[in-house]
């Protein structure tokens, strides 16, 4: 971020073409596709490079993202945007969903619960939000997640339910 004249500020945001992302997550499971991305093999989703946050760690059924909090992620009243935890948390709670799901399947949010339970600020410091599956069926899954700071005070927790899209005769977990 840069200040210029009259304390107007400026930031610049890169990302890379997402069509060899999408490519490869019709070939991948959804726990290569995004251990991929960590290694930086593929592009990851521009929303994380626009809002700041990235995927840090993955295995079955677990994602973990961080976020460090900033000046631009406030709203009028000079504290984050809830649109920040509500979106890194169902960032970390889809990809955990992702990770259990075979080459060529997919998913989309159909509900996301956010509670909020503190303010976030710049002072805030990292958080880490975790994302957890509860169950994967053949159509649906659930998840939970927590977004806590370094010392584990819990800023937001949620849930969410994904549909799930299949290739033909894929059956679902039960």
């Amino acid at each position: 971020m840069r200040e210029e004249a009259g304390g107007q500020r400026t930031r610049t945001v890169t990302w890379k073409d997402t069509r060899e992302g999408v490519a490869a997550a019709k070939s991948l499971s959804g726990l290569e596709y995004l251990r991929a991305i960590l290694r930086g093999e593929v592009p990851g989703a521009p929303i994380a490079a626009v809002l700041g946050f990235a995927p840090v760690e993955v295995s079955e059924g677990r994602a973990v993202f961080e976020v460090q909090p900033a000046e631009y992620h406030y709203n009028p009243i000079g504290t984050v945007h809830g649109g920040l935890a509500a979106t890194v948390m169902d960032s970390a709670l889809g990809c955990a969903v992702h990770t259990t799901l075979p080459a060529g399947a997919g998913y989309t949010t159909l509900e996301l619960h956010v509670n909020m339970v503190r303010a976030i600020t710049q002072d805030s410091g990292p958080l880490t939000c975790t994302g957890e599956v509860i169950h994967v069926g053949a159509r649906t899954a659930t998840a939970q997640a927590k977004l806590t700071d370094a010392s584990g005070k819990l800023y937001a927790h949620g849930t969410t339910t994904c549909m799930l899209f299949r290739p033909p005769g894929a059956g679902g977990r039960e």
